[in-house]
C-alpha cells in the first residue's frame, strides 16, 4: 500500500518553499505527496517595512497568533507529517505558531511522525525548543528536525539578512558582504535528508532518522551561536514580555531596535571573547552535552 506522506510549511520570501521542495524530490515518485503552503489572512509583506518588521518580535516570541487562510488536508492520517518553519527573533515565526497552534494542524499531527525542516539565518534553538513543545501539546511524534542556516559569521551575516529583508534583494551588499540566507548549495542538498527518509517511511521505523541527519551534517550547532542564544533568548523574552503588555507598542520598539544593534554589534563580540578565553576551555562537557541535546530531538527543558 502507498504510504501518504504530508508536507506543511510557510515561506514568506520563498527560501524556505524552495527548501521544502527539494527535500521532497526524493519522495515525489513514490508516495502520494500532498504539499500544503498555509498563508495569514493578513499577508507579512515581504520586503517588510522597518515598523512591521520589528512588530514581529513580541508576537513571535510571546507565541501569538493570526487567523489563517481557509485550508484542508485530504486524509486524516498520514505515514508522515513534514512542517516547515522559519524562525523570527528566536522563536518560531507567527506563521508557524499559529498552524502549530491550529485544531486542524493538530489534528492531523495526533500520533503521528513528524520531521521538521527549519530555514534559518543561524539562530534556531530557542525556536525549535518551542517548536518541541507545540508537537508535544499536539500528541506529535517528533522522530527528526533538518536544520538549514547561513554559514557565515554572525555580524555579517545579520547585516546581509536584514538588507535582504527590508529591501527584497537576495545580493551582495555593496560587494562586501556576504548573500543572504541559505546558500544555493545547502539548498540542493536538502533532497539527501528526504532520500535518508525514505527507508524510515517503509519500515515505520524512525529511531535511526535523526541520527543520520547529524551524521550528514543536518543540524549543525556552533558553540559561539549556542552561546549567544542562550542569553539572548531569555532577554527577548524579558522585552518581549514588557512590550506586550503596552497599548502602543511602537515607541517601545524602537527602544528595542537600538538595544539589538547594541547588543549585537557591540556588546556580543564582547561577551563572546570573555567566554572563549575564560569560560569555554573548562566547560568543554558541559557544551558538548548540550550540543548533542540540541541536535537531539529531545525535550526534557534541561538546557535553556
Amino acid at each position: 500500500m502507498t504510504k501518504n506522506v504530508l508536507v506543511i510549511y510557510y515561506s514568506q520570501t520563498g527560501q524556505l518553499g524552495r527548501i521544502i521542495d527539494e527535500f521532497c524530490k526524493p519522495l515525489q515518485a513514490d508516495y502520494n505527496l500532498e504539499l500544503v503552503n498555509i498563508s495569514p489572512k493578513m499577508a507579512f509583506e515581504f520586503p517588510w517595512s522597518g515598523k512591521d518588521f520589528f512588530r514581529a518580535m513580541p508576537m513571535s516570541a510571546l507565541g501569538e497568533t493570526v487567523e489563517l487562510e481557509d485550508f484542508s488536508f485530504q486524509r486524516s492520517e498520514y505515514d508522515l507529517v513534514i512542517f516547515g518553519y522559519q524562525p523570527w527573533f528566536l522563536s518560531p515565526s507567527v506563521p508557524a505558531t499559529s498552524m502549530l497552534k491550529h485544531p486542524k494542524v493538530k489534528a492531523v499531527m495526533k500520533d503521528a511522525p513528524v520531521i521538521t525542516v527549519i530555514g534559518s539565518r543561524n539562530m534556531w534553538l530557542n525556536s525549535q525548543e518551542k517548536i518541541k513543545v507545540l508537537l508535544r501539546d499536539a500528541s506529535a511524534n517528533l522522530v527528526g528536525n533538518v536544520a538549514f542556516a547561513d554559514r557565515h559569521h554572525n555580524w555579517t551575516s545579520a547585516v546581509s539578512i536584514v538588507y535582504w529583508q527590508l529591501y527584497g534583494k537576495k545580493r551582495r551588499l555593496w560587494g562586501i558582504f556576504p548573500k543572504p540566507g541559505v546558500s544555493e548549495k545547502d539548498i540542493s542538498s536538502a533532497s539527501k535528508f528526504g532520500h535518508l527518509a525514505q527507508s524510515h517511511i517503509e519500515s515505520d521505523d524512525w529511531n535511526d532518522y535523526q541520527q543520520e541527519v547529524i551524521d550528514n551534517g543536518g543540524v549543525e550547532v556552533k558553540p559561539d551561536i549556542m552561546f549567544i542564544e542562550s542569553k539572548a533568548g531569555r532577554l527577548f523574552s524579558i522585552w518581549a514580555n514588557f512590550i506586550g503588555k503596552k497599548k502602543n507598542r511602537d515607541p517601545w520598539l524602537v527602544v528595542f531596535k537600538y538595544y539589538l544593534a547594541i547588543a549585537l554589534f557591540v556588546a556580543s563580540p564582547f561577551v563572546v571573547l570573555l567566554d572563549m578565553l575564560l569560560i569555554r576551555p573548562f566547560t568543554h562537557k558541559k557544551r558538548n552535552s548540550k550540543r548533542r541535546y540540541f541536535q537531539s530531538i529531545e525535550l526534557n527543558g534541561k538546557n535553556d
